[in-house]
């Protein structure tokens, strides 16, 4: 029973901001085309938020640790919040930053949140290590679950009560909120060590170059992400001419990744042992 509380106290957190973070991915792109911009200006807000993240990614570890856990996890869903308000401008160097802030919440609230429960369990509650597997594989399902059903409540108050492609970052600000809420009110601050930046920067990368395997699998992982990117970049701009309903759609496609991984899953357990190439 104290294990499932500590869970929850994180789940209550960490849950909702996912579901806000999905529920903003249906109708980016036509968001930006009901605004009236061309398709080489919604690359470089894409781009923008893409960049964004990939920076703020390599040093939010070097942000999160001496700042604390918890207050950077309050301060990316501040961050969120205010780029959710943003999209209701039509001003383009607001949107701009509001991608760039996008991608600093995300880097900043993933990495706070996991590091986080991390510490508590193994230091706050001297927890089995083994155990941590167990949390965040309940938190991946959930996060499918999650997605599939943040498609269909984007496309309800999108298209069927009709307040347009804005209307999903809204509904995804109180989302924010309560995952701040219960931050604010059930998360204890911890803190991490103190790492020099160039020095981890130079091991991660000597690591990449001294090992062939983490090189290869380093360079399919990227290759892989790319063809997402491009995928998520053109989805929109081919079905919406079709009057395809995007919020559905996006359901979809988070449901046949669902299924995919659940697939995955079945193929590598004992009952028939199927082992990666």
């Amino acid at each position: 029973p104290l294990f499932r509380r500590f869970q929850r106290r994180y789940y209550l957190v960490y849950l909702p901001a996912l579901a806000a973070d999905w529920l903003q991915g249906p109708y980016l792109y036509k968001l930006y085309r009901h605004y009236g911009f061309l398709e080489d200006q919604i690359v470089v807000l894409y781009g923008c938020g893409w960049i964004s993240t990939l920076l703020f990614s390599l040093a939010a570890s070097f942000f999160i640790d001496p700042l604390g856990r918890k207050k950077s996890c309050l301060f990316s869903l501040f961050l969120a919040s205010v780029a959710s308000c943003l999209k209701l401008s039509r001003d383009y160097f607001l949107l701009v930053l509001g991608k760039v802030l996008g991608g600093l919440w995300a880097a900043l609230l993933f990495s706070s949140c996991e590091s986080w429960y991390v510490h508590e369990h193994l230091e706050g509650h001297d927890f089995p290590s083994e155990w941590i597997a167990g949390t965040f594989s309940r938190a991946a399902f959930w996060n499918n679950v999650i997605a599939v059903a943040a498609g269909g409540v984007a496309d309800f108050f999108a298209e069927w009560l009709s307040f347009g492609p804005v209307a999903p970052f809204m509904v995804s600000i109180p989302f924010f909120l309560f995952s701040g809420f219960f931050a604010l009110k059930n998360w204890d601050e911890n803190y991490g060590k103190k790492r020099a930046f160039a020095k981890t920067c130079g091991d991660g990368l000597k690591c990449l170059l001294s090992d062939r395997r983490v090189l290869l699998l380093g360079t399919i992982q990227a290759l892989f992400e790319s063809i997402i990117y491009i995928f998520i970049f053109l989805w929109t701009p081919v079905l919406d001419p079709h009057g395809a309903p995007l919020g559905i759609v996006f359901s979809s496609f988070m449901a046949a990744s669902m299924l995919g991984s659940s697939l995955y899953r079945l193929a590598l357990s004992r009952r028939y042992h199927l082992q990666p190439v």
